[in-house]
């Protein structure tokens, strides 16, 4: 098992390298960003590597063990419009990060779907993502208001594939969906 901070500059070292030759220059509207590009996009693929409970979670360790490596980590309302405006050289990596590892050669892929609660907030009229975000059942989180999302995933653990639709969606549904999708674009 790697240690996190061979990890995270190992990450982080990769991100930077693909930021710097693969994307073009970050526009800079407003005031100068505390965090770079590439900070932003390793904090975020770190935040879901490790599996924390919560983005608050990931946050809180995040401010105390890893100001040493982003010593500029601003509130959490600002990193959070950051990762945003970050999201077209999120999607990017991924996949650069998935041809990387070779998951397109694999024989097989599983399927899994999850449960994925978004935050209620139906005192502002209509509530938060209005006509995908519903009330469903998950086994693991009993009943939650939001989607129900699908992966495809590479047995050394890459996601390769994803759908996602209202939490009420069963799975074959879903998967019917996925699959009709998927071999469109995997044939062209």
């Amino acid at each position: 098992m790697v240690d996190v901070d061979t990890f995270l500059t190992t990450l982080y070292v990769m991100v930077d390298d693909f930021c710097t030759l693969s994307l073009p220059p970050a526009p800079h509207p407003g005031p100068q960003a505390a965090l770079s590009r590439s900070e932003v996009v390793t904090l975020a693929l770190f935040a879901q590597w490790q599996g924390f409970g919560s983005e608050r979670g990931f946050y809180r360790y995040a401010q105390r063990h890893l100001r040493t490596a982003f010593p500029a980590l601003p509130r959490r309302e600002q990193y959070n419009r950051q990762v945003r405006r970050q999201h077209a050289a999120l999607v990017a990596f991924f996949l650069h990060l998935v041809q990387l590892l070779g998951a397109q050669r694999c024989a097989y892929e599983a399927l899994d779907s999850s449960g994925v609660p978004t935050r209620d907030a139906k005192r502002r009229g209509a509530g938060w993502l209005p006509g995908l975000a519903d009330i469903g059942w998950s086994n693991r989180l009993g009943w939650y208001e939001g989607v129900h999302l699908l992966l495809a995933v590479h047995p050394i653990g890459v996601i390769t594939g994803f759908g996602c639709g209202a939490a009420s969606t069963k799975d074959q549904p879903l998967a019917e969906t996925f699959f009709a999708d998927s071999i469109g674009f995997r044939g062209s």
